[in-house]
């Protein structure tokens, strides 16, 4: 009886998982098909492999390829996950272990900008960033990451902080070890799992804006890969050209997945840590 339980509830898993997975399954076998077929069938296999919407989506209609694109949203993705982690670990740092003036008040602050909607947020950001005649660049994206801008990656790593033995700090203090060689030497990897949630998510997120780009990039060499994709659509005054679209969809998500596979591991001791906490 045990064991009948057991497959029972192996089986409701399995299906369930290939319930949620089935759109991504489906993406990726859309990215094969004609633009009939995608509308004429739900079953994910093509009738045949035909690799054509990878090759002319790669190549656009216009007077740039995809890998431009790319290349566009890592310069953007790869110095804002850097400055977000060394940012938002020195804030929680300075948070968590020290006293200073008004510290509960500045805390207060940070808390209000958690809760606060980014919506709100957009209108005078770009008043702020037009006057100082920054708009079409990545400044005002990359920027705003070099002063902890995400409170909730500061309020994350305040907790971890919190959470190292007080006796290891003392210690390496009268070892002679400075604070800002505490931080790096043994608070860091004591809160290793957190450090990397915050680049894996500020990775994705990043690369997953539509809004903030399109706010403030106009020039189409200068398009990160989401708008690339939103002017793919109908960049050939034809129509919707479904499977080109799709095809880059697919190639946008290999970032992402293999960023989360190669730091799932430390992705789950974070979580775990919390939940033992």
């Amino acid at each position: 009886m045990k064991h009948i339980k057991k497959i029972l509830v192996y089986i409701i898993l399995s299906a369930l998982g290939i319930f949620m997975l089935y759109p991504v399954i489906w993406l990726i076998g859309a990215s094969f098909k004609s633009n009939s077929e995608i509308f004429s069938s739900i079953w994910f296999m093509p009738e045949s492999f035909d690799f054509t919407p990878y090759i002319n989506g790669w190549k656009t209609s216009g007077a740039y390829t995809m890998g431009h694109y790319f290349m566009n949203t890592f310069r953007i993705v790869v110095p804002k996950v850097i400055f977000s982690v060394i940012s938002s670990t020195l804030t929680a740092y300075g948070f968590a272990m020290y006293d200073f003036p008004f510290k509960r008040l500045i805390f207060g602050c940070l808390m209000c900008m958690l809760f606060m909607p980014q919506t709100v947020m957009l209108l005078p950001s770009y008043m702020m960033w037009n006057y100082f005649d920054m708009l079409d660049t990545y400044i005002p994206l990359i920027l705003p990451s070099l002063f902890a801008s995400e409170g909730m990656f500061v309020f994350m790593l305040i907790q971890f902080f919190k959470a190292v033995p007080k006796e290891i700090g003392e210690a390496s203090r009268i070892d002679g070890c400075g604070a800002l060689k505490r931080l790096v030497l043994i608070y860091i990897p004591c809160i290793k799992p957190a450090v990397i949630s915050v680049a894996v998510f500020t990775f994705l997120w990043s690369m997953n804006d539509f809004i903030a780009p399109l706010i403030y990039i106009s020039s189409v060499g200068k398009y990160p890969l989401t708008l690339a994709l939103r002017m793919s659509a109908d960049s050939t005054g034809q129509g919707y050209e479904y499977n080109k679209i799709i095809a880059m969809s697919v190639l946008g998500l290999i970032p992402s997945v293999s960023v989360f596979a190669i730091a799932q591991k430390y992705f789950i001791q974070d979580i775990t840590a919390g939940g033992l906490k």
